[in-house]
Parts: structure tokens; sequence; C-alpha cells
């Protein structure tokens, strides 16, 4: 299983990662919510352990952004904070779990596990776009009986554009998207990968299209759809 563990405190960090890994998980440190968000945004995570009190960008930002951009990757929240208030704003933001610190290591363990088990058992979100479906914990888009599993990338582009269904979005808003606020790509990345999902369109037999408007942006729609 692998986990990304961000904590500014740099001796906590290292304490929690060497027993993590003791416990065979594999685990991605970062030390601030910048780092946090990207790597979340970049890597396939089994799970998320968040420290709410970090330079740049608090856990409780880095959470509420990743759910906006529709990563369900578990995520547990640790903070010093003990105030039901906080305890309710970050499940409420979309937390699976909350440890006050100081904690002792079995308890976090036993929380990891408990995260890594709902995860096992979720049944995953399927998006749906005329004949076209979009599995969101596989990255499998299929069509019939016809199916791909998308590299990353394309993925994050196509649920981007079924979550939008209908709606022309720009070229740089899909960029800043998929892409992050911080990439050095330019905008003919994004052409790119549009050309890479109509091919996979194409392949799998859907009917379902990737509009182009010109000076707008791009637009997903099922193929009786104007």
């Amino acid at each position: 299983m692998k986990l990304l563990y961000a904590e500014d405190e740099r001796a906590m960090s290292e304490a929690v990662t060497d027993i993590l890994s003791y416990h065979k998980y594999s685990v991605d440190a970062v030390y601030d919510g910048q780092d946090a968000l990207d790597y979340a945004r970049n890597e396939q995570y089994d799970g998320i352990i968040l420290d709410v009190m970090m330079p740049k960008m608090s856990g409780f930002e880095v959470l509420r952004q990743l759910r906006a951009e529709g990563i369900n990757t578990p995520v547990l929240l640790l903070t010093a904070k003990a105030e039901v208030e906080d305890r309710i704003e970050g499940l409420d933001l979309g937390a699976d779990d909350y440890l006050p610190k100081p904690f002792a290591m079995g308890e976090l363990l036993a929380r990891v596990r408990a995260m890594l088990r709902r995860r096992e058992d979720f049944t995953p979100n399927i998006l749906k776009v005329g004949d076209l479906c979009l599995n969101q914990q596989s990255a499998e888009l299929s069509c019939g009986e016809k199916s791909v599993v998308l590299p990353k990338l394309e993925y994050k582009l196509m649920e981007l554009l079924m979550l939008n269904r209908g709606i022309c979005l720009s070229t740089e808003d899909m960029l800043v998207k998929v892409w992050g606020y911080d990439t050095d790509s330019d905008l003919g990345v994004v052409w790119v990968y549009i050309s890479y999902l109509r091919k996979r369109l194409a392949a799998l037999g859907s009917s379902v299209e990737i509009r182009a408007r010109r000076g707008v942006g791009y637009l997903l729609s099922a193929g009786d759809e104007k």
C-alpha cells in the first residue's frame, strides 16, 4: 500500500515514516501543504495522512482542493487541535478520519488500516456520458464490451470533461485543472491530450465526441447532442 504523509515537524515525520515502513507501507513524506497537494495530484496513493498545521497550505486547504478536483483518495487528518469544531470542519471537507496529537503509534496504525479497509470496500464511482463509462477508481474507460485503462493525465482530462458534460471548457482552464497552476507545460499539451482521447474514443467505438469551439475551448457531448 502506498501512502502520502505530510508533516512539517521533521522528527515526527521521520518517526512515523519509519513505523509505517516497518509495517510494509510505501511512504512518500513531504513537509508542507503545497508539496502535499502536488504529490496527491500527480501520484496514485492508497491513502493520505495530512497534518492540519503546515506551511504554505494547511491540511484543511489541501483537503478542500483535492476534493474540489475530484480526488477521492482516503484522508486521515492529524492535528494538535482537539476542538470539536475543527474535527467537524475536517470531516465536512471530506476527511475519512481524524486523529488528535499526541497519539500512540499503535492507534495511528489502526486508523490507517481502517481507512484502507474502507477504501477496499468502496464501490467505485462510475461516470457515464452516452455509451461511455469511466471508472473513477481504476481509471478504466469503457464502451460496451471494449475498455482501456487510461494513463494518469488522460484519465484526469477525461474525468474533467465528463464531469462538465456539455460545458465548454477553455484550454487554459483545462491546463490548470489537469496539469496544475505551477506547470511548465504550455497550451499545446492540452491539444495533444485531446487528440489522444479522441483516438481512444474512436478505438472504443463510442458515439461520444470531444467537440472544439473555435476560440473558446472543448466540450464533451453524446453523439445525439448538438
